[in-house]
């Protein structure tokens, strides 16, 4: 996982007049807190930082008045009717610092021939795993699986050096049985 290089700029300034200006400004308010410091209320370039945030579990090196901070999202607040950033939390890591992060779950593979569905139990996974290695996503082999059967949080394969951070018997996907159409003549006859 490569690092995205944002500038950010102190903010001494609060609230909601603030927030407003700011973001009308093109920049959005986050705060960046962890390893025991006090917390940095700093703005972010708002393009620059959507599209870092298009990648899952994003490394960020952010440069705060000289010094560079390595942070990963921890919260993001989005408007809800119009998508854009509202604020967003980032936390500090630093290199070799093992960190506990959701990874979307994708799919290969095809089901057994039926028409059975396929049922996301868990939308992402969590995991633990070296901050600067991070895994954009995990893969769950669905090939050949038949009505009934499940993938478990044991059963994805993850990359070097991730392990699980849920129950390891946590159900992620199951595949269930295609539902039949009652025929026709009893479907009239109950009307």
């Amino acid at each position: 996982m490569s690092e995205v290089k944002i500038p950010a700029q102190v903010r001494r300034e609060f609230g909601k007049g603030f927030a407003r200006r700011a973001r009308a400004a093109a920049q959005v308010p986050a705060v960046v807190y962890g390893h025991g410091g006090e917390p940095v209320h700093v703005t972010l370039p708002g393009h620059e930082l959507m599209m870092a945030l298009k990648t899952p579990n994003v490394l960020l090196s952010l440069d705060i008045e000289g010094r560079t901070e390595l942070v990963i999202p921890k919260a993001v607040q989005r408007d809800a009717l119009k998508g854009f950033l509202v604020h967003v939390d980032l936390l500090v890591v630093s290199k070799g610092e093992k960190v506990t992060v959701e990874v979307p779950v994708h799919t290969e593979g095809e089901l057994a021939p039926g028409g059975n569905l396929l049922e996301h139990i868990l939308n992402t996974l969590t995991v633990e795993a070296e901050a600067t290695h991070l895994p954009e996503s995990v893969t769950a082999n669905i090939a050949g699986l038949e009505a009934g059967a499940s993938v478990l949080a044991k059963d994805v394969i993850l990359p070097a050096g991730t392990t699980l951070a849920i129950d390891a018997d946590a159900v992620v996907l199951q595949v269930l049985a295609a539902q039949t159409e009652a025929p026709a003549e009893a479907a009239s006859t109950e009307a």
